[in-house]
């Protein structure tokens, strides 16, 4: 239910307010003047404020600032007589929603604050930046978000790969004050470690070889915004005296430099790393990860959140439908119990590039068991088939032979939907996939397809 906070020091007009709003549904709080609406506010919170503009000691004016401050994406509505109508349009040139004359037109009344409750909805979805779940683990991660977006401190996300810990960072940075201000990210993986100093700091004219030109770097970039390091823990030990530094003192020098640059930025890390791991084992250091994890934020894997799967696979679909042209409308049952016995190791963004290649393919309107990839088909814990399934654990086979086995999968169910959609026809299938007949005999040997599908029929000219 929206919560409306109502403030104006007449006791009738607050009370003949609160009543209108509570007949429209919203639940409401009241407060005499503008310190006790400000106290109100930080204590119990609002999704909107209706205040009156002439107070006495603490007015409309200085109420609205405060709350701005507080919650930049909280509606503020002031109330005005006539005679004050400009004071009102200058409030709202200072950030107030919108205003209401006294005495009160009812309908303009919940036009009103309609909007601002519909305003407030779409911003708090437009923050969360479609990180979707209904699974009690997100919603613990969303009232996180809601908690602490609008504050400086330090976030650390920790999650597997996949799991969103971007949209997180996105959503923190749009549900604070700093949006409309520059997010800058960086993923710490890909700078090699020489040249991360140069990318977190910049550098000055003649540093090094090849620096022709003075360059800012990633902190003066995100100066009055939010800086976005992603996987935090591949920073080399040496670098990481520099970045704790940095955040201590937001202040640091350009390479080469001798000025200390101070900037205002907000720092958001990821990682899919064990820390505390990385710090036992000297790689990771303790005094920069208590800096970093101020407000840590976990997000589970896919496969402890199944109840989301539907609603995230419908998500998907919606998306790559107006992407692809396509107008598939669901997913029938059979087929989202294997996307939800599936244990997901890619998590979101594997069910994201699967959804979409089940899209190229679906002839629809719902998307059927026999749509999906064959490791959907196996039972848990089956062994995969020859050609393909789901990659062996790190360290037990190389990143070439994991490459190798997935090109092959895909190989595989490419072929396997072509003769489908051929009924069997060799020769169709082999024109379809843009590969000589004599090919693809070859590959269906390979991965078992020789089957009663094939059909050879007469050759089409």
């Amino acid at each position: 239910m929206t919560k409306v906070l109502v403030v104006d020091d007449e006791a009738n007009l607050r009370k003949v307010l609160g009543a209108l709003l509570r007949s429209e549904g919203y639940e409401v709080s009241l407060a005499a003047d503008g310190e006790m609406g400000l106290n109100e506010f930080k204590k119990n919170g609002a999704d909107i404020v209706v205040t009156d503009l002439v107070m006495p000691k603490f007015g409309g004016m200085e109420l609205l600032k405060a709350i701005n401050d507080l919650a930049p994406d909280v509606p503020v509505i002031i109330v005005t007589a006539h005679g004050t109508v400009d004071s009102a349009v200058e409030a709202i040139k200072r950030g107030a929603f919108d205003y209401i004359t006294k005495p009160y037109d009812k309908d303009e009344l919940a036009a009103v604050i309609a909007k601002a409750a519909r305003t407030h909805d779409l911003t708090q979805r437009a923050a969360r930046q479609a990180i979707i779940g209904d699974a009690p683990q997100m919603q613990d991660v969303f009232k996180i978000i809601d908690k602490v977006a609008n504050t400086p401190s330090t976030v650390l996300i920790t999650g597997e790969s996949g799991t969103g810990k971007e949209l997180v960072a996105g959503a923190l940075h749009e549900g604070s004050a700093r949006r409309g201000k520059p997010l800058i990210k960086i993923n710490c993986a890909a700078i090699p470690k020489d040249l991360m100093e140069s990318e977190l700091f910049g550098y000055e004219k003649g540093a090094f070889t090849g620096a022709v030109t003075s360059k800012p770097g990633r902190f003066e970039l995100a100066d009055t915004g939010t800086l976005f390091l992603d996987e935090i823990g591949e920073i080399p030990v040496e670098m990481q005296v520099k970045l704790l530094r940095a955040l201590q003192e937001s202040e640091f020098e350009r390479v080469g430099g001798i000025k200390t640059t101070r900037v205002d930025v907000r720092l958001i890390a990821a990682t899919n790393r064990d820390l505390q791991q990385e710090i036992d084992a000297g790689r990771f250091r303790k005094d920069l990860y208590y800096r970093l994890a101020v407000v840590p934020i976990v997000l589970p894997p896919l496969r402890e959140r199944k109840a989301d799967i539907p609603v995230l696979a419908l998500h998907f679909i919606d998306k790559y439908n107006k992407r692809l042209g396509k107008k598939i409308e669901g997913i029938e049952d059979d087929a989202l119990t294997l996307l939800q016995a599936y244990p997901w190791p890619g998590n979101i963004r594997e069910l994201e590039n699967l959804m979409e290649r089940v899209l190229l393919f679906a002839d629809g309107p719902q998307i059927k068991a026999r749509d999906l990839p064959e490791p959907l088909h196996r039972p848990a814990g089956a062994a995969p088939s020859p050609a393909g399934g789901e990659p062996p654990p790190p360290g037990e086979t190389g990143l070439k032979d994991i490459i190798k086995q997935r090109a092959a999968e895909m190989e595989k169910e490419l072929i396997a939907k072509a003769l489908e959609e051929t009924s069997g026809n060799v020769t169709r299938a082999a024109k379809l996939l843009q590969i000589s007949r004599k090919s693809l005999q070859t590959k269906m040997k390979e991965f078992g397809l020789r089957d009663e599908r094939e059909k050879d029929e007469p050759d089409e000219a």
